[in-house]
């Protein structure tokens, strides 16, 4: 296992891989002191549901509420000064656009956040608190990626996208990293899975602290994209999609995580939005745990029967619990109605 940086894994192609396990481990110095290191937390409700021991990296309680911090910071630390001062920029849904918000209020780095005029009401208040400029703009008609790169070449802004770039990766890879140094003999690792930043980031770290850990990326059946591109080698898109779970309306893996995935993660499954709310309902019920759609699709995977995990021991990331509340009662009540 290489850990220095002095030499990179290669894809299958022979290209080297963009973010390896050292700079997970250069990310999780950086962020000491800084990211919370979430507690690992065990439910026998949890156990008994999926019959196996599980064992949840709740990154709910993470700052801002999701993973996102942890590559955020990572990300807006490193700028050079002159970067810094100019001021950063993203385009986010809700959950990267508070930790950019929140990284630029503790380092000093002004950002704007490009944002769906449709975004959850509470993760664009979180950002506004936070003391970023939004710009919204309607998904059904804009391209984010073209409105991102117009406005930052305009105002000479640093951007830094949600998921596609390598200190993100690295940074969202320390919740696997802090998952398999606190757990051991690991036989699953399930992850949620977006534009697929947590998931390969996590994968580099399962696979060089555990290699035999089986990395499951889960997805909505609706934003089937990355299983689509693990598959069939070639990367697919999907417009749009139609699910609860916000976090993976992404439309495709990207340049950086798509030969990462490929590279570390074992299998990919989808999920069902409704599965997503019946594993909401269990951890909301059971572990008292406010977890949103997204977050709680690794657990959903688990609870498939996709992948038989019975007897096994089973690592799951709740990503986030960024959710509104009067959204989520809504979803979970006509879950139990019908």
């Amino acid at each position: 296992m290489n850990t220095n940086g002095q030499e990179r894994s290669k894809t299958s192609e022979g290209s080297p891989l963009p973010v390896v396990f050292s700079d997970v481990l250069s990310a999780a110095e950086r962020l000491a002191g800084k990211a919370h290191q979430t507690q690992i937390i065990t439910s026998q409700s949890v156990d008994l549901a999926s019959g196996a021991s599980v064992f949840m990296k709740p990154e709910n309680f993470q700052r801002t509420g999701a993973f996102k911090f942890r590559g955020a910071y990572n990300a807006m630390s490193r700028l050079s000064p002159s970067e810094q001062a100019a001021g950063v920029l993203t385009y986010s849904s809700g959950n990267h656009a508070q930790a950019i918000a929140l990284s630029g209020r503790l380092l000093g780095i002004r950002t704007t956040i490009i944002m769906p005029s449709d975004a959850p009401t509470v993760k664009k208040k979180a950002t506004e608190a936070y003391g970023a400029e939004i710009i919204s703009y309607d998904k059904f008609t804009t391209s984010r990626e073209e409105l991102a790169t117009q406005v930052a070449s305009e105002r000479l802004l640093t951007l830094i996208p949600p998921y596609d770039h390598p200190h993100v990766v690295a940074g969202q890879g320390t919740a696997g990293l802090e998952l398999m140094q606190g757990i051991s003999k690991l036989d699953f690792l399930f992850v949620p899975c977006g534009g697929g930043g947590l998931l390969s980031g996590c994968a580099i770290a399962a696979k060089a602290l555990q290699p035999s850990c089986h990395v499951v990326g889960v997805e909505p059946a609706t934003a089937d994209d990355a299983t689509r591109s693990f598959y069939s080698g070639t990367l697919q898109t999907v417009h749009n999609p139609d699910t609860i779970a916000d976090g993976a309306r992404t439309p495709y893996l990207g340049s950086i995580t798509f030969p990462l995935v490929r590279k570390h993660v074992d299998s990919m499954i989808t999920v069902t939005d409704g599965a997503i709310v019946e594993a909401m309902d269990l951890l909301w019920n059971r572990t008292k745990m406010i977890v949103e759609p997204t977050g709680a699709m690794s657990l959903a995977g688990i609870l498939s029967g996709k992948i038989d995990v019975r007897g096994a021991r089973v690592g799951v990331i709740l990503s986030g619990g960024n959710v509104d509340l009067a959204s989520a009662l809504t979803l979970l009540t006509q879950a139990r109605e019908a």
